[in-house]
């Protein structure tokens, strides 16, 4: 949009709403709109672009539809999840504050931010309700204002392993090069791609052995998983660069790390995962028997009267008490 010496950037459909005639458009330019930025605008394009991908698309959730902007402990942090993956981005910002924007209202915006020298983001009440909050954007032309959807997020945190078997440092370049060979092998969109960790490289392969790549890999551990192809490549996509895959088993979530930004996939599970994931859980199961058993199976040590309270007290009752009868037989005998 021009206007004169003033150039803005709106989204597609921005500025209609539900009662906007079509044959009436109001627009207002500002271009002296002074802005006190407190967050990079190219970093925060950049982590849009990073979590919108991994937004739900489905209508019956719509809290998953949204992106999940969290401010607080000094950082402003970005989730989005669809059920199967989950993405986070972390950005310095000093602030409170929390809104879910569906994902359809962010449409564009990216592309706006890069253009813009200055940002600024906030939180403030929306003044339709007393719980409503509002997510505010300011650059240097146009103020953008998202009412946050009504609902609760999980709680994402949970979800991100904390613990790891395995862990490879590899190049996102040369992994999508290989999955996108892996995939012209397949007979439709859905391709699963086993990763074999291992030996200082990564073995990908589909899983009817139609064919296989390899990829040199900094490699601590040994592992094995199936994930979905398709997630895989969004997953590179997202990351960039090199990234760190770390990896718990065969059948637990697997986590994507680079620079601050997390991407969780579920894996596909297979026979062997889940024989694995049910000798798991029934080693866990049988620990407490066994505890109990180990328990009762301990010798039980003799009292002594340094390690026993009621040893030691019958001893020191037993030694107070034979001197009195002595002292009371004298006093018999004298009389």
């Amino acid at each position: 949009m021009i206007c004169g010496a003033n150039t803005s950037y709106l989204a597609d459909n921005e500025w209609i709403g539900d009662k906007t005639p079509l044959t009436l458009c109001d627009v207002r330019v500002s271009p002296s709109n002074s802005v006190k930025p407190n967050i990079g605008s190219l970093e925060l394009a950049d982590a849009l672009n990073r979590v919108l991908p991994f937004t739900a698309t489905d209508d019956a959730r719509p809290v998953l539809q949204c992106v999940n902007f969290v401010a607080k402990e000094g950082k402003l942090t970005l989730v989005s999840a669809d059920g199967f993956r989950l993405a986070v981005v972390h950005l310095p910002f000093e602030g409170e504050g929390q809104a879910l924007i569906n994902r359809d209202e962010l449409r564009g915006i990216a592309n706006a931010l890069k253009r813009a020298k200055r940002a600024r983001v906030s939180f403030e009440p929306s003044g339709e309700s007393l719980d409503g909050i509002s997510l505010i954007i300011d650059t240097e032309l146009i103020r953008y204002k998202w009412v946050s959807v009504n609902g609760s997020y999980p709680d994402y945190e949970k979800l991100i392993p904390t613990e790891h078997n395995t862990i490879a440092h590899f190049d996102t370049v040369e992994a999508i090069k290989a999955v996108n060979s892996l995939k012209t092998l397949s007979d439709g969109k859905s391709f699963p791609i086993d990763l074999t960790i291992g030996d200082g490289k990564i073995v990908m392969a589909n899983p009817d052995d139609k064919g296989q790549a390899e990829l040199v890999a900094d490699v601590d551990g040994q592992g094995k998983v199936r994930i979905d192809g398709q997630y895989l490549a969004q997953a590179l996509r997202a990351c960039g660069g090199m990234v760190d895959f770390k990896l718990t088993n065969a059948y637990s979530p697997t986590l994507f790390s680079s620079n601050g930004y997390q991407v969780v996939v579920m894996p596909q599970m297979t026979t062997k995962a889940n024989e694995q994931a049910k000798a798991d859980r029934e080693a866990k199961q049988a620990e407490p028997k066994a505890d109990r058993e180990a328990k009762q199976a301990e010798p039980k040590a003799e009292p002594t009267q340094s390690t026993e309270p009621v040893a030691e007290a019958e001893a020191v009752t037993e030694s107070e008490t034979k001197p009195k009868r002595n002292r009371k037989r004298d006093k018999v005998a004298v009389a």
